[in-house]
């Protein structure tokens, strides 16, 4: 699924690369770009984390030429006036003038680097309403993006998912040079597939994936787990002989009542006892009102 997002240009789709400081993802966002920049389409990096230098490292030479770098790494908060682009212009306004004013202008890849930067100096629903701003818009192809979630709270982190398109979670992997991506991916009819898969990253940002399958032996161990019979070492027997359990079925339960010994319960005997009532001289009973005793 990996390869497949990476070579998908879906209009108006979102990719969110989270990744944290066990795992960086700058290797993968590396690749959409290089992808982004075969397929021929123009890619607008706004890098408020790394350099041009940095970013261009490794891609292909024939199609640096299609790629905007808008620098915010020096001075990404504008505080010098050292950067071409700072937090406060990712409006839709303003990316979109940046990209009507690039020569060769069209339909473009924005690569945002990093969000986080940007959600630590922002409010983080201002932002997510920013971004749908931008897909929506004509001029935006496509957003991919890359967040440290381990800089954030869940919820951040929790909205800024949900609004993408396609999730991928990068994580180490005890697998010789590979790392372990956890990709999520949301279809405009509403299905969700998830898959996770080992990839590795080359010096000319090729990425290289392999389907993560299950190691044999863990389920056959589970399975040996499963069919084990915990009764086999006792010292002691917990199961009936056939002779034994009749036995136990003739046993009389002691709150168990037997036919014979309800009806001599609930036959009359003579001599049963009985409450008779004789009223003296003192009472004072009429008839006709019972109730004369009482002050009412």
């Amino acid at each position: 699924m990996l390869l497949d997002v990476l070579q998908a240009a879906e209009a108006g789709g979102f990719t969110l690369i989270q990744d944290t400081v066990k795992c960086s993802g700058r290797g993968i966002l590396k690749c959409f770009i290089n992808a982004a920049l075969k397929r021929g389409e123009d890619v607008h990096v706004l890098g408020f984390e790394a350099s041009e230098t940095e970013v261009c490292a490794g891609l292909d030479s024939s199609c640096v030429q299609k790629l905007y770098f808008h620098k915010g790494f020096p001075d990404p908060l504008g505080w010098m006036c050292r950067s071409s682009f700072t937090v406060d212009q990712l409006t839709s306004q303003h990316i979109t003038k940046l990209i009507k004013d690039a020569q060769h202008a069209k339909t473009s890849v924005l690569v945002i680097d990093s969000l986080s930067f940007v959600l630590r100096h922002h409010d983080p629903v201002v932002i997510c309403q920013r971004l749908q701003e931008l897909r929506k818009g004509g001029d935006i192809k496509m957003i991919i993006s890359l967040l440290h979630s381990d800089l954030h709270l869940q919820g951040v982190v929790g909205i800024v998912s949900h609004l993408a398109s396609t999730v991928i979670s990068v994580a180490p992997a005890n697998y010789e040079h590979h790392t372990v991506a956890m990709t999520t991916r949301r279809t405009k009819s509403g299905k969700v597939m998830q898959e996770e898969e080992y990839f590795s990253v080359s010096e000319d940002a090729t990425l290289s994936v392999q389907t993560k399958s299950r190691q044999s032996g863990h389920v056959q161990k589970e399975q040996d787990v499963a069919e084990a019979d915990p009764t086999t070492n006792l010292t002691f027997n917990l199961r009936l002989s056939e002779e034994e359990r009749k036995a136990k079925e003739k046993v009389a339960l002691p709150f168990v009542f037997s036919q014979e010994k309800k009806s001599a319960l609930l036959r009359p005997t003579p001599g049963s006892g009985r409450i008779v009532y004789e009223p003296d001289a003192s009472d004072d009973f009429d008839e006709e009102d019972p109730d004369d005793d009482l002050d009412v």
